[in-house]
């Protein structure tokens, strides 16, 4: 098999950017690099992937090339105007003009860490690992992604951010990988409406807090679960994408400063700070799901819980599920298709933890907990295949 992508030069001596996906895979001795006059064709060397951004850095043995001037990608702004540059379609070099459409966007899928750039330049199958620039023929960006129906082009693309690209390129090349700084907690995906009121936040800015792991940097900073992060470094955090981007991109053993919100129950939250040495991020490891098999002690949950069946968290149940021993509360047997709790979310084989910030240690507390909640809603916080995270959950009867 071969693969055809673009790759931009970066300096004189032959450092090339591209996009991981362009050469994954690929035998280090057969990435060829032909240049857009095709005067010549080189044999690169693979000098670093990093794919969890999707960045990839080859070097030919060359000198004196033109190398492009790099724009600072913080400074740009939705509707200026840039450049797309490539080889759709293995056509030849081609240059399709737009603007950006779009700043940071994530949760995409494509990548582990999304900061993209969106725009509306032509981009086609060829393009990944090419330049976008801006008017004055600066780098802002590398093109890596499309959303199409058809495979080809339909207006809305993607460029990892160059100063992202950078970042990551300057450690490939000094250190031939990437070391990523750890906090050690889990984020809930977003902050809703309901969340916000819940934590009586000013708005749905921030990463939540749904889990602390312990022995981590965050443990020894002081950081807790349902504490809401909006600043690192002076810097606003809008969600827990660009938390996670931030720390993933400071390197091991940096101090980092925390601006963080910290509520209980009923109160408004108090402003503190943090200061937190991160680690390094450790290998992933993701848990697998196990069948939950039915328990002789299952339990009802009245009133706010209604349709829900939760049983204690025994040894068996522990096996099944993977749940770690530092684990405690109530595992959801079942959840009636047509209750709120199901429209919340709520699933079988979820673990809950807390209900309305109260720690839930067994069955019986789940049902003591869901008979004495009063309000609109219940808020519970949930392990779930190794993550925990929060939901709110209508405390109104149909």
């Amino acid at each position: 098999e071969s693969s055809l992508g673009s790759g931009v030069i970066v300096s004189p001596d032959g450092f090339i950017l591209t996009a991981n996906h362009v050469v994954e895979g690929a035998d280090p001795d057969s990435v060829k690099v032909a240049l857009a006059s095709g005067a010549k064709e080189f044999t690169a060397q693979v000098i670093g992937t990093d794919p969890p951004t999707d960045v990839a850095v080859l070097k030919i043995d060359a000198h004196d090339l033109p190398a492009i001037t790099q724009a600072d990608s913080d400074q740009i702004q939705v509707g200026d105007v840039v450049l797309a540059l490539g080889n759709p379609f293995d056509v030849g070099q081609t240059v399709t003009m737009g603007i950006i459409s779009a700043l940071g966007r994530s949760s995409l899928g494509l990548s582990d860490y999304e900061d993209f750039i969106q725009t509306d330049a032509a981009i086609n199958p060829g393009n990944s690992g090419g330049a976008l620039v801006d008017a004055e023929g600066r780098l802002v960006g590398i093109n890596t992604a499309i959303f199409t129906l058809s495979g080809g082009y339909q207006g809305v693309g993607f460029a990892i951010p160059v100063n992202l690209a950078r970042s990551i390129m300057e450690r490939l090349i000094q250190n031939g990988k990437v070391t990523r700084g750890y906090l050690g907690v889990s984020l809930q995906p977003d902050i809703s409406p309901d969340l916000a009121e819940e934590f009586n936040l000013p708005d749905q800015s921030g990463a939540l807090v749904s889990a602390v792991q312990s022995g981590t940097p965050a443990s020894r900073a002081g950081l807790q679960d349902g504490d809401v992060i909006r600043e690192v470094d002076g810097k606003k955090i809008a969600d827990e994408q660009q938390l996670r981007l931030l720390i993933s991109q400071t390197p091991p053993g940096s101090k980092v400063a925390l601006s963080i919100l910290r509520s209980e129950p009923g109160q408004k939250p108090v402003e503190k700070k943090l200061t937190v040495t991160l680690d390094k991020l450790p290998a992933n490891e993701t848990a697998q799901r196990g069948n939950l098999r039915p328990q002789k002690n299952d339990s009802s949950t009245p009133d706010s819980l209604d349709g829900v069946e939760v049983t204690d968290l025994d040894s068996d149940v522990r096996r099944e599920l993977r749940v770690p021993r530092s684990v405690r509360g109530a595992v959801v047997t079942s959840v009636d298709a047509n209750s709120n709790a199901a429209d919340a979310g709520l699933q079988e084989g979820d673990v809950i933890l807390e209900i309305d910030r109260h720690p839930v240690r067994n069955a019986d507390d789940a049902v003591k907990l869901s008979e004495q909640a009063k309000g609109k809603r219940v808020l519970l916080r949930l392990w779930r295949q190794d993550t925990s995270l929060y939901l709110t959950v209508d405390n109104r009867k149909d």
